[in-house]
């Protein structure tokens, strides 16, 4: 249990005996106190007034005399304005380091709680993985981390989107322009060649429109009379039709988009428990919607087409099911939401999507809770902001998208480039300087995109995500590299080398309390992560440890500390944030070179 935890406990028992009030450990909020402030840790009182009845100041009295009579952890305390600021002894900082310095678990939480389903990367088969994929597959595969730190039994699921008219128009594209090229008699990676034809199919198709509009056509009857979307959408009825000829080539087409995709996602370390695919769970979905009719959830227009009205929600009526008998995306989704919980049962169900369906997964949970699928309150999106370029929003229709591989392969030889001019590359051979430079572009760029929060819409500055020197994933990898080196020079190469802590005749340095402090919250933020689903607390939080390490370094001999004591306590401060750094960002999805 961390410092927090237990101060949290304590209030919580000092309101019931002081007040007679029972109350959860949520209701308390504990920081660390501002800089110009003394003290370590500070309760806020403002809160617990209702309970006491009194002032904030002598609420906060109260408390911190409880405290200070009933755990000798605390040797202090101020009251400042309500707030309660705790001075923790030192002999409590010295007996956390003594017990975890050496302990590679510290962090994680290993009580078994609930099941969670992560879905995360959904790509479509008709365009290669993108930028915007990219921070979808960082993001959920570093929240699936980090709740199985916290815990939880996590399954990693992802769906493929691989039917439906967008994966028609790439086919009508290819059928009509490629003349019989494949990725292989063309050299070109399975995933980019059959987006080419997407981007080919909608050049043709605004060209088509133009024409019809220059014939006296209004944009909308353009757009549905253009020969090729035409093709498109009689192509989709035939692949629902189960038309051999279009399933050989639907088939073909995707078998090279997978294969794309694999190579992708094995260079960014993206892994699923199970894989979906939507021509496997869209039946599923339309005998649910079947099914709902008949129960009178949903009404069928007079053009056969199916509906479900949701006005009464607050939202609006939805299309289910074409009048030509097609299925819509949220048909498969029902299907998908009822083969999850056959497949896993799991407790609750994480969705990583874009906020652009945010009303789409709205209407998702009220039509699985409408139809009694189980577990359908546990339904979450984890909605995140789009990621934009410079040069403004990315479009696939348009191929003006980032494509992923292209993005690796830039960071990779940015990497290089810095690497080169700092002058580090004479003790690595060429393989070991090909694993930094991918290793450091990778953090780059995953650190760039996960420290800012889901929520936000974002602009990716590459040039700004791999300075050595600021707010970056590189700049957290050279710090355990600097770190390795005091080991490696020592003679350090395991724990068990490690000389190990005595209680110091000399009182804790403000820099090394203040590292200690601080890695002392690992468990928390691994928690808060967790809890909020937001691996940019912990990216932001190895960040503030690699910034104190590097101060603590700067101001403080180690090897040739001024006492073998306090050369002692400063390895074990080391090796504790040595872990605590590879932990974290091993849980973000990046790697941390024992050399820079």
């Amino acid at each position: 249990m961390s410092i927090v935890a237990d101060i949290k406990h304590l209030v919580v028992q000092a309101v019931d005996e002081l007040y007679d009030r029972m109350i959860t450990e949520e209701e308390v909020i504990v920081n660390p106190t501002k800089p110009e402030f003394g003290g370590d840790y500070t309760v806020v009182a403002f809160s617990l007034t209702r309970y006491s009845q009194l002032s904030p100041e002598a609420t906060a009295q109260q408390i911190g005399q409880y405290l200070l009579d009933n755990d000798d952890t605390f040797v202090h305390f101020e009251v400042i304005k309500g707030f309660l600021n705790l001075f923790i002894g030192e002999t409590y900082w010295i007996e956390f380091l003594q017990e975890y310095y050496d302990d590679n678990t510290f962090g994680r939480h290993v009580k078994s709680r609930e099941r969670v389903m992560v879905e995360y990367s959904s790509p479509n088969t008709n365009k290669p993985l993108h930028l915007g994929h990219l921070r979808n597959n960082f993001l959920g595969w570093s929240v699936a981390e980090i709740l199985k730190a916290s815990g939880y039994q996590v399954v990693k699921t992802c769906v493929v989107n691989d039917r439906g008219i967008h994966i028609c128009k790439s086919m009508v594209a290819w059928m009509k322009f490629a003349h019989g090229a494949t990725p292989e008699s063309t050299g070109i990676k399975g995933d980019h060649f059959v987006g080419q034809y997407y981007v080919k199919f909608n050049e043709v198709y605004e060209q088509q429109i133009s024409e019809l509009m220059s014939a006296g056509k209004s944009r909308e009857e353009a757009e549905e009379q253009a020969p090729i979307m035409q093709e498109a959408r009689s192509l989709l009825q035939r692949w629902e039709q189960r038309d051999p000829e279009v399933w050989k080539i639907w088939q073909m087409m995707n078998s090279w988009v997978y294969a794309g995709f694999e190579q992708t996602y094995k260079r960014i370390g993206s892994d699923f428990d199970k894989i979906y695919y939507e021509s496997e769970t869209y039946l599923l979905g339309k005998k649910l919607v079947e099914e709902g009719l008949r129960k009178k959830i949903f009404y069928q227009k007079p053009d056969k087409s199916i509906w479900v009205d949701l006005r009464a929600e607050g939202l609006d009526e939805k299309l289910l099911i074409r009048s030509d008998g097609t299925s819509v995306y949220i048909t498969q989704d029902l299907g998908l939401a009822q083969l999850k919980y056959e497949d896993f049962h799991p407790d609750r169900s994480i969705y990583v999507i874009g906020d652009e369906q945010n009303y789409h997964m709205q209407v998702l949970k009220l039509i699985c809770q409408k139809l009694q699928i189980p577990r359908s309150e546990g339904i979450h999106h984890l909605s995140y902001g789009m990621v934009d370029l410079p040069s403004g929003k990315m479009k696939s229709r348009e191929g003006t998208v980032v494509d992923a591989d292209d993005l690796l392969d830039e960071m990779r030889a940015t990497a290089e480039k810095y690497t080169r001019e700092l002058g580090k590359v004479d003790d690595f051979s060429a393989s070991e300087l090909e694993q930094l430079f991918e290793m450091i572009g990778q953090a780059a760029l995953k650190y760039y995109l996960l420290r800012v929060s889901p929520q936000k819409r974002m602009v990716f500055h590459p040039g700004e995500s791999i300075d050595f020197q600021g707010h970056t994933g590189p700049f957290i990898q050279y710090t355990y590299a600097r770190i390795r080196s005091i080991f490696r020079k020592a003679g350090i190469a395991t724990a068990g080398d490690l000389p190990g802590i005595n209680d110091p005749d000399e009182a804790l340095l403000p820099q090394e309390k203040a590292l200690i402090m601080a890695l002392e919250q690992y468990p928390d933020r691994i928690q808060q992560a967790a809890d909020e689903l937001d691996p940019s607390v912990l990216a932001l939080y190895l960040y503030e440890i690699a910034r104190l390490f590097n101060s603590f370094y700067a101001d403080l001999p180690i090897a040739k500390a001024e006492s073998a004591e306090k050369r002692h306590l400063r390895l074990a401060i080391s090796w504790l944030a040595a872990h605590v750094i590879r932990s974290g960002m091993q849980l973000l999805g990046m790697q941390v070179p024992e050399k820079m």
